[in-house]
């Protein structure tokens, strides 16, 4: 009997991992997959064409919870999630990362005594949980049965809290897909903005640190037009329904600054940006990551990253979520950008995260 197993997903960086996960099932055989998507990010073009691009299979069901506040988005996606469970009865709920979403599935499986799987489990950012992020992790890794971490770093912040059992470094699923996305990516999306190669930069900005506090947000932006190259921005949804963010885009008269605010691109446009791009600011964690094996700069508009081995590499500068320092750590990062080679250490794996967990899932429910 194959394994029954509920996929549960709601952000970009989720369905980015998922679609490595779905071909390696599809490969290797032994699961038997469904896809629940909560809504989370509702967006065409943060949902709809990542299944489209990426060959996801199309979700059992979409739940279409979005907005509202954290504790309010992640109460009424348990709500929903429940009964999805009661009624599919699977054998394993697997979840990735640390959205709300995440964190829900994970709640809602461990209470029903399912268990759990977590991709990407020990990030940490020891930030005193001021961070919604880092409570979902933490909170997910310790109701998890499998934890298959992206790094050696998650293996070892996990064994610091006493969690060891069934926790393998697997590398990063997003790697898998990036790796197989790379021979799609063309120059369409450069040409369709008028802009030639390293003659811009590319910036996304969505984190609640930087968009839900109206100071912060505008500050942001000015910081962001300030800088001299193109900085194109596709405006994440969260970002754009910002009432500080409309009046400032709307208070904008010509001669423009730097930004140019785009809407949200589709992942193999956005890649294709990325690669092209001189430099990427962004507070996301999944673009830290593809800037890296992109081989550009990237500059991280957080006071913290649980991608902890760019910084200490040096392939990741933190502006400390500080916008007056961005100007400084763009032009820090390109200078040393041309007089230092780039790293190419492997950390994230061998492209092949996705087939090591499908293999661990099967071991596991062999010896269940």
């Amino acid at each position: 009997m194959p394994v029954k197993m509920l996929t549960v997903v709601g952000a970009r960086p989720q369905f980015v991992k998922a679609a490595a996960l779905s071909a390696a099932i599809q490969k290797l055989g032994g699961i038997e997959e469904s896809i629940v998507h909560t809504g989370q990010h509702y967006d065409a073009q943060m949902s709809d064409t990542f299944f489209t691009d990426l060959h996801i299979p199309a979700p059992l069901v979409n739940l279409g919870i979005s907005g509202g506040s954290h504790g309010d988005q992640t109460g009424r996606m348990m709500q929903a999630l429940e009964p999805v469970f009661v009624d599919q009865k699977p054998d394993l709920v697997l979840v990735y990362g640390d959205t709300n979403s995440t964190l829900a599935a994970a709640l809602v499986a461990s209470k029903m005594k399912i268990p759990v799987a977590h991709v990407e489990a020990g990030l940490r950012l020891y930030s005193g949980m001021e961070v919604p992020e880092e409570i979902n992790r933490v909170l997910t890794d310790h109701v998890s049965t499998l934890l298959f971490c992206s790094s050696y770093v998650g293996v070892g912040y996990l064994g610091v809290e006493g969690i060891t059992a069934n926790v393998w470094d697997v590398g990063d699923v997003m790697l898998d897909t990036f790796q197989h996305s790379l021979t799609r990516t063309s120059s369409k999306p450069l040409s369709a903005l008028g802009l030639t190669e390293d003659s811009y930069c590319v910036a996304t900005i969505h984190r609640p640190d930087n968009v839900d506090d109206p100071k912060q947000l505008v500050a942001t932006l000015e910081a962001l037009d300030a800088l001299c190259p193109p900085i194109v921005m596709p405006v994440h949804p969260r970002t754009s329904q910002s009432p500080a963010f409309a009046s400032w885009a709307a208070d904008r008269r010509p001669p423009y600054g730097a930004l140019r605010l785009i809407t949200p691109l589709p992942y193999l446009s956005m890649l294709s940006l990325m690669q092209r791009a001189k430099l990427v600011i962004t507070d996301s964690g999944g673009v830290q990551k593809e800037a890296y094996w992109l081989g550009k700069p990237c500059v991280t508009h957080q006071r913290w990253t649980e991608w902890v081995e760019l910084a200490e590499m040096g392939v990741n500068a933190l502006t400390g979520g500080d916008p007056s320092n961005i100007r400084p750590r763009v032009e820090e990062t390109l200078l040393r950008w041309q007089a230092k080679p780039f790293p190419t250490v492997a950390v994230y794996g061998d492209g092949h995260a996705a087939e090591a967990i499908v293999q661990r899932i099967k071991e596991w429910y062999a010896s269940a």
